[in-house]
């Protein structure tokens, strides 16, 4: 990649081309428990947040009648920093001279200036449309006045509270190279390889601890063992909608069966993968600005509910609150052990939190990576062709036009359910047939996908 195109992708702040082309979508961007005084007592009193986004500063609050609204984080008046804002019952007042906006951006009064102006009728604060889905609280940050596009109807955002979680995390990195780890196939072979098996007892809410669908030999193994014995997949990509690619990753263990791992990437940051038999993990990937990136994970579950006490506990333990910024770091060498290297796992950097190894693997490249000094192989055929398509798309929004999935209404965005995932062991002569009915089965056995599915809520004072 040359070096213009390597800026022309990563640069995502206001004005920027890339920019343009990621506000054609709906960001997530915050967590609903952010707003928990459980998990952070000062919102039991006042539920003002500062949020950084795609470059721009931004205060997300909750008024007293339980609105939530996104505005910019500076006073029209003179540039104070609302983020400090005295939090009232009908919104936010800046506590420089008073002016007071609702949720909505409205400005209620400027206390300083005579009632007869009536001044507050002429000043407006930019407010951004918000959306309250599976526990994540999304913005729409496209051009003033324009009509914010629908989700698609994906499995993480249709699914009932009780069958899903949603947690974050913050990453000192660009955010292509964070989402770019997620659609490498071959990577968990190796990042992610354990030199021993831990038992399937205590796999829950753990990537790649848990059991692959079906028997190898009469047994079944865990997805450690299988990315380890079997390091070189065969990588297949196919577009199944507009921006929706399915990845498959084969890796034959014996003549009579192979490996099957179906993942999605979904444009232009989120994919799609198993975390279990029965559990999904969709994760998507919002920049702060060019050298941060949060992810967010909405885990899916297709049995029974998820234990969300559990789940949460078990991620709280890897970062500090209120930011979900990771313990560990480029600051103590992401923890790294070179005994537990030799003896443990091929990265030595811990068995609990694979989170930290694509933690390392993206800042370790830099808070930007250098594309103009990679050397490409045929395991990165799905790196290159998602390259390729965000280059046109962002050409496509330069030009006036519809990126990839940038869906303009509910019509277009209810046929894209699912994406169907999988880690199974299949018959090799049979095994699409195979993969197919193993994901048609799970989500048969989901009592919630025969039921009505839950409609995305547009909240009350944004301005959609």
């Amino acid at each position: 990649m040359h070096a213009d195109q390597n800026d022309l992708v990563t640069r995502s702040g206001p004005g920027t081309p890339c920019g343009a082309l990621l506000r054609s979508y709906w960001q997530p961007a915050a967590l609903l428990d952010e707003f928990d005084p459980r998990l952070d007592p000062r919102m039991a009193d006042r539920p003002v947040k500062a949020v950084r986004l795609l470059g721009q500063d931004l205060v997300l609050f909750r008024d007293g009648g339980g609105r939530f609204g996104l505005i910019d984080r500076h006073c029209p008046h003179r540039g104070a920093d609302l983020a400090f804002g005295r939090l009232e019952p009908e919104g936010l007042r800046c506590p420089f001279h008073g002016w007071k906006f609702d949720t909505a951006g409205t400005c209620l009064e400027t206390p300083a200036e005579p009632a007869s102006l009536q001044m507050h009728t002429r000043v407006r604060q930019r407010s951004y449309p918000l959306m309250e889905r599976a526990g994540v609280l999304f913005a729409w940050l496209g051009p003033e006045g324009s009509a914010p596009p629908a989700l698609p109807r994906f499995d993480a955002f249709v699914a009932p509270a009780s069958h899903s979680f949603a947690f974050k995390g913050l990453w000192n990195c660009n955010w292509l190279q964070a989402f770019e780890v997620g659609i490498d196939p071959a990577h968990p072979s190796f990042l992610h390889r354990y030199l021993e098996d831990a038992t399937l007892d205590d796999a829950y809410g753990r990537q790649f601890r848990a059991a692959s669908a079906g028997e190898a030999g009469g047994e079944r193994w865990p997805m450690t063992r299988v990315m380890r014995e079997f390091c070189q997949p065969e990588i297949r990509f196919e577009s199944v909608a507009e921006g929706l690619l399915r990845l498959t990753a084969l890796r034959p263990m014996t003549e009579a069966l192979t490996h099957v791992r179906v993942t999605h990437a979904a444009f232009p940051a989120t994919f799609v993968i198993p975390l279990s038999e029965t559990i999904t993990i969709t994760q998507m990937h919002v920049p702060v600005d060019d050298t941060h990136t949060y992810w967010y994970s909405f885990f899916t579950s297709f049995a029974e509910p998820l234990d969300k006490e559990i789940m949460r506990a078990q991620r709280l333990a890897c970062v500090s609150l209120p930011d979900y910024a990771p313990l560990k770091g480029r600051h103590n060498h992401w923890g790294f052990d070179p005994d537990e290297q030799r003896t443990k796992t091929y990265l030595g950097m811990g068995e609990e939190d694979i989170n930290l190894h694509d933690q390392w693997a993206v800042e370790s490249m830099g808070p930007i990576q250098d594309r103009t000094r990679e050397h490409l192989g045929s395991s990165d055929k799905v790196i290159i062709a998602n390259r390729r398509t965000l280059l046109k798309a962002i050409e496509t929004v330069r030009d006036g036009g519809r990126p990839p999935m940038a869906l303009a209404g509910d019509a277009e965005a209810a046929p894209l359910t699912g994406p169907d995932t999988i880690d199974c062991i299949a018959p090799a002569a049979s095994w699409q047939a195979h993969w197919s009915s193993a994901a048609a089965a799970k989500r048969d056995g989901a009592a919630w996908l025969r039921a009505a599915p839950n409609e995305s809520t547009t909240l009350e004072g944004s301005s959609a």
